[in-house]
Formats: structure tokens, C-alpha cells, sequence
């Protein structure tokens, strides 16, 4: 087209030169998003760690161990070099086994399967013996070849349970014997838990495929269901509320840039989706139908939704320059969103965190800014697969986010762990049991719960996060709830209550604290449900982590704690 236009001599036929600019534009456009990483196609690591031996296991305490890979990255092959450590007893155990090896992986993905004997390493010194009673940590560490984004590192940890003797599982009071209605503590309002998947995609992005039919991310827009077929789906299923969260770049039809996009249609698309959200909640008392958006791409910085904004954010122009949203973020910019949101009083949630790569701020991952601590009000620490299939609560792949959701509280963040699904398939809030659970104020036993005070309940930080739907984990401080903050002269007693409406007990639990702003680890406090101490001067954060006696994990949220002199 350029040889072209410079053979021509004025005067060019009319219009010719716009018309040749008009093409250059688009075909540099869908160029250009040609060459734009893809969403999904990110390093995927999990572990599959049975929590206690099989019977007739229970002497050696072998079991075996599944780690499974994925990279969808266009379909390329990557070398990523993983390690896989089982350290214990206790958070201060040393190393008693090591795996390592470096595996091609693409698309269709490997899967390895490593058994454990129930035996420490061999040592040069000394017979290879059983390793004690306890709870152990399992990590995995997955790096991907040179080349690839920051984001292709992975990291993984969970509980496993060595138990031969008689070993007694920690005493945790529990709180309530019902399951919906939490009754009025120490002097606390009633409050409604409400049982939520506060992360999954329709028809709107790239969700919403039939599960016969369902492989990964759809092409966006191309899928048979959206979010009226959602709410329906998660109500039957029993879930209380239900967010479905869009990608926002995917307004356009597109997963590149859509330079033939028309600016009123992604925008009406927007608001059709908070009108069916709130018609039918209002058809549905007792079910909580949410819409909003999934902010950010994968590859410039991660993902992060936001659940109140009226107004669709972008950053995406078609061929005429015009903008594809309401309001232009730009991409990969969290400082300016944060600012924005706070402005606005839109409130978010970390998705799927890494400790490295995500969510920059100055260079920093989970980089703190004022804005940011008063916006973001969640911290995704566990999801199931994006792309399950498994409609039976059964899925096996998920990921544990802990240790960047810590990264998040030490830099400063104010955040409530959440669980969600992420849910790319016609599955919503089926793939497994968990459930992110938000006590909502309830003053009015059999109210419905509104959006405004589902809502006020998440910036009040008033949630945990469960792998077991049936769970309920609340924490207190000197008699008050976890997620508020405040100022404390003297002792400080730390309370866990438990309770599961299945049955299920407590394995163990631990107390986790940290300093907020300190930007340094996250340790263990205690290994019992209360505890009185005396903190020292300064602000510190407090959390409960309690594992039930089938491997799920339940987290409280946490509390803030000045200590006056």
C-alpha cells in the first residue's frame, strides 16, 4: 500500500488517500492485536495433595501426589522447572522431601504423579525413617522458560495431615448451630451469611459455553448463555449471590482490539447487563444477582474486578479513534484506577494474585497506595480451574493465593480473603464447594439482602473465605468482629468459633499475624483457637486459618490492631 501511494502522483483519485489511511489504520490494528498476548494463556500449576493417607495406608502414610501443567500460550511449548517441597511439622519444619524436574508443556497440558512413602529424604548418615505425626506444607514452585512474562511463575501451597496415632484435633468453639442466621455476639447487630461466587464470566466476555462444548476461554460474545442464564444456573445450585464479572477489554467482540467496534453498542451492552442483574434480583427475593467487571489483562498487570461501577472503563479505540467504554483507564495503570474507584466509591477485588508481575505500582507488585487500601476490599485466596467442566462440586484443579494475598496485607492492603470460581463454563458456582460468605447486616430476620448492604458488608471487610459451603469461621478481638480496626491498650484476645452444618471437624487451626505497611512475612501465632497476648506498640493484623478434618480450608478475614503504648 505504501509502494502504491508513493507511485501515485496528486491529484490522487477522490478520497483515495483517506481511504488508504482508513486501511492502513485497520490493518495496523488487527496487526497489532495479532501480536497481543491472548487472555488465558498464562502459566497454570496445581497440586493435588490428598490430606490424609487412603485406608490401608494408615502405617506407611503413602499417598500420591498429582501436579498438572498448563501453558495455552498460542500453543507454544514452554520449559517450565518446578519443585515440589513437603516441609513439616509445624510452619517451622524443615524440608523432609524434595521433587524436581523441567517439563515441556503447551496447551494440552502434563500431568505427573509423584509417590510419597511417608519417609524423609535419604540421608547419608541414616536410615530413610517416617516422619513424625503433624501437619505438613506442601509447595510447588513452577518457573517457565526465559522470554515469558513475569507472570509465568507459579507458586502453591497446602496442607497435609500425618496422622498414625492417637493425635486429637484442636478444640474450636462453635458460634451458631444454623446455617444462614448469625445470632448476636457480644453485643454485635444479627448478620445473614451469604454464601457468594463473586467471579465468573457469561456470554458478555468470554464465558457462557454449554458444558459439552466447553474447552477454555470462548471467543468473546460467541457462547449460547449470559447472565440471566447464570443467575437461574446459581440459584438452582443453591449459591446466595452470584457476580458475574466481565472482562472489560471484551466489549468490543473481541479479545485483541475490534477496530470495526461501535462505541454505543459496548457501552449498551454494559448497561443491559446491570439491568438484567438487578431485574432479576428483584424477581428472585433471596437471591442476590450482581454485575460488574473484570478491569486488566493477564499479561500487562492482572486482573482485578470491580463490583459496583455504573460505567463500563476501557482503554480500547476503534479505527476512528473513538473510545470503546464510558471512561479511559489505561491499561496496566492501577495507581490512576485505584484513585478513580476511590473517587467514585467502586470497590474491588484482587483476582487470582501472583506475588511478582501483578498489580504494579512504581515498579512494585501489589504496590500499596492510599487510594487502593480504601477501593480494594478483597484478595482472591483460592480458585477452582477457569475452565472446569465438573458440575458436581468435584473439581480437583484449584490454586491457593495465600502467600500473594500476605504480600497484600503487608504492603498495607485492607483486604478480606475471598473463593471464587472463576467460571468460563456454564458451571456457575458448581465446580466445588466454596464459597466466598459475607455476613450481611441483618436486622430484620428474612429480609432480603439488598445490593447496597451486600455492599456495605464487603467494605466492612466482613467476609471469609471457605472451601466448604457448609463452613463458618468467624473471628474476634477483645469481642470484636474480624475486618475492623481499631486502637488497643493492654491484652488482646484472639477468638476462633467454627462451626459446619455437615459435620465436618477441625484438624487444625493457626493464628497468623503480620505488620501492616512493614512489607515483611506473615507468621504463625498460635496453633489454638484463642489466644491472649500483649502486642507490641504499632499496628498489626491478625487472621485465622483453620483446616477441617477432610483438607478444606476455611480463612477468617482479617483484623487491624493499633497498639497504644
Amino acid at each position: 500500500m505504501l509502494k502504491t501511494l508513493r507511485r501515485l502522483r496528486p491529484p490522487w483519485p477522490p478520497g483515495y488517500a483517506c481511504v488508504c489511511a482508513c486501511v492502513l489504520l485497520i490493518s495496523w490494528s488487527n496487526t497489532a492485536a495479532a501480536r497481543e498476548p491472548k487472555e488465558h494463556g498464562e502459566l497454570d500449576a496445581t497440586v493435588v495433595a490428598p490430606f490424609r493417607a487412603a485406608r490401608g495406608a494408615h502405617v506407611t502414610q503413602a499417598r500420591i501426589f498429582v501436579v498438572r501443567f498448563a501453558y495455552p500460550d498460542e500453543g507454544r511449548a514452554h520449559a517450565v522447572h518446578w519443585t515440589l517441597t513437603l516441609s513439616g511439622p509445624g510452619p517451622q519444619g524443615a524440608v523432609q522431601r524434595r521433587w524436581s524436574g523441567m517439563e515441556q508443556v503447551g496447551a494440552g497440558g502434563n500431568s505427573l504423579s509423584l509417590p510419597w512413602d511417608g519417609r524423609a529424604d535419604a540421608d547419608a548418615r541414616a536410615r530413610r525413617l517416617p516422619v513424625p505425626d503433624g501437619m505438613y506444607a506442601l509447595r510447588l514452585l513452577a518457573v517457565a522458560d526465559a522470554g515469558t512474562p513475569q507472570q509465568a511463575r507459579v507458586e502453591q501451597q497446602w496442607q497435609i495431615q500425618v496422622r498414625r496415632g492417637g493425635s486429637t484435633a484442636p478444640r474450636v468453639p462453635a458460634f451458631q448451630t444454623g446455617l444462614r442466621h448469625l445470632a448476636s455476639l457480644d453485643g454485635q447487630m444479627d448478620y445473614r451469611i451469604v454464601y457468594a461466587n463473586l467471579h465468573s464470566q457469561t456470554r458478555h466476555s468470554d464465558g457462557g459455553a454449554a458444558l459439552d462444548a466447553c474447552h477454555g476461554a470462548q471467543a468473546p460474545q460467541t457462547a449460547p448463555y449470559g447472565p440471566i442464564d447464570a443467575y437461574q444456573y446459581a440459584r438452582q445450585h443453591g449459591l446466595d449471590a452470584l457476580l458475574t464479572s466481565e472482562h472489560n477489554h471484551m466489549y468490543d467482540g473481541s479479545d485483541g482490539s475490534n477496530s470495526a467496534a461501535v462505541p454505543a453498542a459496548a457501552k449498551a451492552l454494559y448497561q443491559t447487563g446491570l439491568a438484567e442483574a438487578a431485574a432479576y434480583t428483584a424477581a428472585h427475593p433471596g437471591f442476590l444477582a450482581l454485575y460488574g467487571m473484570e478491569w486488566g489483562v493477564i499479561n500487562k498487570g492482572g486482573h482485578l474486578n470491580i463490583f459496583n461501577s455504573e460505567q463500563l472503563l476501557g482503554w480500547e479505540r476503534n479505527a476512528h479513534g473513538e473510545l470503546l467504554a464510558d471512561l479511559e483507564t489505561p491499561k496496566g495503570d492501577y495507581a490512576g484506577l485505584y484513585t478513580l474507584m476511590r473517587e467514585r466509591g467502586w470497590l474491588g477485588q484482587f483476582n487470582h494474585p501472583a506475588q511478582t508481575g501483578q498489580f504494579l505500582v512504581n515498579g512494585q507488585p501489589l504496590g500499596y497506595t492510599h487510594d487502593g487500601d480504601a477501593a480494594m476490599v478483597l484478595c482472591e485466596v483460592l480458585n477452582t480451574s477457569a475452565f472446569s467442566t465438573n458440575d458436581e462440586e468435584t473439581e480437583t484443579r484449584r490454586s491457593n493465593y495465600e502467600a500473594a494475598c500476605n504480600r497484600a496485607l503487608a504492603a498495607g492492603y485492607h483486604v478480606a480473603f475471598s473463593s471464587n470460581q472463576d467460571n468460563h463454563c456454564a458451571n456457575w458456582g458448581a465446580s466445588y464447594g466454596n464459597r466466598t460468605a459475607v455476613l450481611v447486616a441483618s436486622p430484620v430476620a428474612g429480609m432480603p439482602v439488598s445490593r447496597d448492604s451486600f455492599l456495605e458488608a464487603l467494605r466492612a471487610r466482613r467476609v471469609y473465605a471457605t472451601m466448604d459451603k457448609h463452613a463458618q469461621l468467624l473471628l474476634t478481638a477483645n469481642g470484636k468482629l474480624m475486618g475492623e480496626r481499631f486502637d488497643n491498650h493492654g491484652p488482646l484476645q484472639l477468638a476462633t468459633h467454627f462451626s459446619n452444618s455437615a459435620g465436618r471437624q477441625a484438624a487444625a487451626v493457626a493464628i497468623l499475624q503480620g505488620v501492616p505497611g512493614g512489607n515483611g512475612s506473615v507468621t504463625e501465632l498460635s496453633d489454638q483457637a484463642s489466644i491472649t497476648i500483649t502486642p507490641a506498640p504499632g499496628p498489626h493484623f491478625y487472621y485465622a486459618r483453620l483446616t477441617q478434618d477432610d483438607g478444606n480450608l476455611v480463612w477468617s478475614a482479617p483484623v487491624w490492631v493499633n497498639q497504644l503504648p
